[in-house]
């Protein structure tokens, strides 16, 4: 009887073996992308200029966004990014970004824009 016992463990045993070597091997866990690191750090209009200058300079800025990424992993950038520090840092290094500007009037409680302004007193 305790043959047959020992049998029969040892027969499960093999069994979960078998079944756990046939499991795919579980992913080991990835590194976050450049978006999710910068992301963590960016705030305000960050993204509008980064993502700006990524389209007026799509040469350069891979290798900013990279050294940026270093950086953060690093521990060298500890505070986090709004837009104008990294307009002022990215025109530092070169690069001259035209963002898009609007200006707006608070007209009775609603924002309107120049255009829309001037096209109602016409």
């Amino acid at each position: 009887m305790e043959d047959e016992l020992k049998r029969l463990k040892l027969r499960r045993l093999l069994e979960l073996q078998r079944r756990l070597a046939k499991r795919e091997p579980q992913e080991e866990p990835k590194e976050p992308s450049s978006e999710e690191v910068l992301g963590r750090y960016f705030y305000g209009r960050a993204w509008e200029v980064y993502n700006t200058a990524k389209a007026q300079f799509p040469k350069v800025m891979p290798q900013i966004e990279r050294t940026l990424v270093e950086a953060v992993k690093a521990g060298r950038i500890r505070q986090r990014i709004d837009g104008e520090s990294l307009y002022h840092f990215l025109r530092q290094l070169g690069l001259p970004i035209r963002l898009r500007t609007t200006i707006r009037f608070k007209d009775h409680g609603e924002l309107k824009t120049l255009e829309q302004k001037i096209r109602e007193k016409g």
